[in-house]
Parts: C-alpha cells; sequence; structure tokens
C-alpha cells in the first residue's frame, strides 16, 4: 500500500496532494504557452480548494504566489503577477519583547498596577477617591480568587500604597463594606468534554449545569 508517510511532503497542505502532483506535472510541459494555460487551471482550482484565501483583497496574487511555492519556485511560467523569491518567504516576524518591569503581585496582575499609575497621577478630586474605591473592590476580588482567607480591606488599602510606591494613599473616609456570605470568588479553570468541547469557564459552571440537569 501507499502510505502518506512515505510520499513526498506536501508543501502547502490546504491544497493538498492533488494540487501538487498536478504543479509538478505542469512543470514537466516543455511548451511555455501550454505550461501557462495549464498553470492558470490549477490556480483556479487552488481558490476553489482555499476559499478562505478570498476574503484577502490581493487572493489572486497570492494564489500564484503559492502555485510557485508548491512548484519550489521553479514554474517558468507568463503569470499575472511577477514570481516571488524563496528570500520573501524565509523572513522571520520580528521578535516582541516582553516586559523588563516584574509584576509586583501576582494575584493582581500587570493591569492593575497600570491602572493605579493612572489613577495616581491624577489630581486630587471626588472622582479619584470613587476611582480608588473601585480599584480596591475589584483588587479584593481578585486577591480572594487566589487566597481562600478573608481578607481586610486595610491589607488591600497597605497594597495599593505599596504598588504605586507610595504615591496613592486611600483616603480615610473609604471603606470597602462587608462581603456577601453568598459570594463566591472561583478561580478561572478548563472544561473538557462538555457540549460546547474545551474552553475556560468559572469553577462553579459544572456544578451549575449538574444542578440544571437534576432540575429537568
Amino acid at each position: 500500500m501507499d502510505y502518506n508517510t512515505q510520499r513526498e511532503k506536501l508543501v502547502l497542505p490546504e491544497y493538498g496532494r492533488h494540487v501538487q502532483k498536478m504543479i509538478e506535472q505542469v512543470k514537466a510541459i516543455e511548451d511555455k504557452e501550454k505550461r501557462s494555460e495549464q498553470m492558470r487551471a490549477v490556480v483556479q482550482v487552488m481558490g476553489i480548494l482555499n476559499p478562505q484565501i478570498r476574503e484577502l483583497s490581493d487572493y489572486k496574487h497570492k494564489l500564484w504566489d503559492h502555485a510557485q511555492v508548491i512548484g519550489g519556485f521553479e514554474l517558468d511560467i507568463d503569470a499575472p503577477y511577477p514570481a516571488p523569491t524563496p528570500q520573501q518567504f524565509e523572513t522571520r516576524p520580528d521578535i516582541i519583547t516582553l516586559p523588563d518591569k516584574q509584576v509586583k503581585a501576582a494575584c493582581y496582575g500587570r493591569n492593575i498596577e497600570n491602572i493605579i499609575d493612572l489613577i495616581a497621577a491624577r489630581e486630587d478630586d471626588e472622582m479619584k477617591k470613587e476611582m480608588i474605591r473601585s480599584l480596591a473592590l475589584y483588587m479584593r476580588q481578585q486577591y480572594l480568587i487566589w487566597n481562600k482567607d478573608n481578607v481586610a480591606e486595610e491589607t488591600i488599602f497597605a497594597d495599593i500604597e505599596r504598588l504605586s510606591d507610595g504615591r496613592l494613599k486611600v483616603p480615610d473616609d473609604v471603606h470597602l463594606g462587608a462581603i456577601s456570605q453568598n459570594a463566591n470568588f472561583s478561580r478561572p479553570s478548563i472544561s473538557v468534554g462538555s457540549n460546547n468541547g474545551a474552553g475556560f469557564s468559572g469553577g462553579n459552571s459544572n456544578k451549575k449545569n449538574r444542578n440544571w440537569k437534576r432540575k429537568k
């Protein structure tokens, strides 16, 4: 039997092995005019097999480029676009540099630190006080997701001052209030095998699904 593992490697798997064979056959045609004619037909087939590429504004150009890639850049044809070079497909994307600044508190994350910087730079007014309170409430929620023990508001206020390097102090008249007994802060988890497939869900989702099934 002829196994795929024993065959020549597919250059662009999205077009399949038949397209690759057709392009190899086109390369073997001696007459350039006939080669070009046959290649136009192959490119039309490629557009049918890879319809997603039609969403691009220059999809026809892409198809001809892909044909050259599959042909090993050895297609001597009269194409409507200039033939690409192998170097054009060897360029690597720019390296994405990670921030050098380390996160001071993992349970809050970098975004909280950025928000603290923005609030600290704001002039003192009533809006700033409300922003500090909203920030503290959210930080308490994040804290309780990763720590089982309850947390005093003084701890959150101290964290705000620490993360802001002393630039942001919580006003004395700001209080967070008590947490509802029914409040439940769960870590995000990955649920596998549900009807919707694998995905991220809150820690309570499976329990809710079981309760719903019982009621049904």
